[in-house]
């Protein structure tokens, strides 16, 4: 090897310049907070136990990522999670992380650390919620081989007979509005959803050097009670 190849190498080696310290954060930082989403998805998919609290915390670690690290970073974790899950999971029960909990984290994320309002985080992230579980909900139909959103509509039809009952009512329900309360009932819960991440991760993400924006003074006096 002549000197010129010699130095032609040594000018492409990869260990010429070390990593600096806030390159290997975020790379170290990426790759933990999407594996702890992985592990998170895997026991919601899999344990017979604790959906809720596992549903509160997926979207948190990424989004806890991006406030810390950026959007770059954020959308870098979110694509590793997703590829972990496909390995894991397969082709489709890997990426319905993204729906809703991965585009939620990606959105919340953004919007905590550009400490936009909690009016407009909340509004579209319930927007998103809400597609989001529609997409989720086609997806297992498709997985399962059966429609399940008759599931909604009967709980639908049930919310609707207990309202007919209580307030003594004389008419019938049609599908329509049999479908109309099922997606009420998507909505309001992804109303009550997005709410508790944002209370959880003011009372959290503080004591773990990072914050997101003060709650409205509508809300303060209930998130404040929450984080005392």
């Amino acid at each position: 090897m002549t000197l010129n190849n010699k130095n032609l190498f040594k000018s492409r080696s990869l260990y010429k310049v070390p990593l600096s310290k806030r390159k290997a954060l975020k790379i170290v930082e990426s790759s933990y907070l999407a594996a702890a989403t992985a592990l998170i998805w895997i026991a919601l998919y899999y344990l017979p136990i604790g959906g809720a609290v596992f549903r509160l915390a997926l979207p948190l670690p990424l989004a806890l990522l991006q406030i810390r690290r950026g959007v770059e970073t954020g959308i870098e974790g979110t694509t590793i999670c997703v590829m972990l899950l496909t390995a894991l999971m397969g082709p489709l029960r890997g990426p319905l992380v993204l729906f809703p909990y991965g585009l939620l984290s990606l959105w919340l994320g953004y919007s905590w650390r550009n400490g936009w309002n909690w009016w407009l985080s909340w509004s579209i992230g319930i927007s998103i919620g809400t597609m989001g579980f529609l997409v989720r909900v086609f997806a297992l139909s498709v997985l399962v081989g059966e429609n399940l959103w008759v599931i909604l509509t009967r709980a639908g039809a049930g919310l609707l007979e207990k309202g007919i009952d209580i307030f003594n009512l004389s008419f019938t329900p049609d599908m329509r509005q049999v479908q109309i309360v099922a997606l009420f009932l998507i909505i309001t819960q992804e109303i009550v959803y997005v709410l508790c991440l944002h209370a959880l991760a003011y009372w959290i993400f503080p004591r773990l050097k990072s914050s997101i924006p003060e709650p409205p003074a509508l809300l303060e006096k209930f998130i404040s009670l929450e984080s005392n």
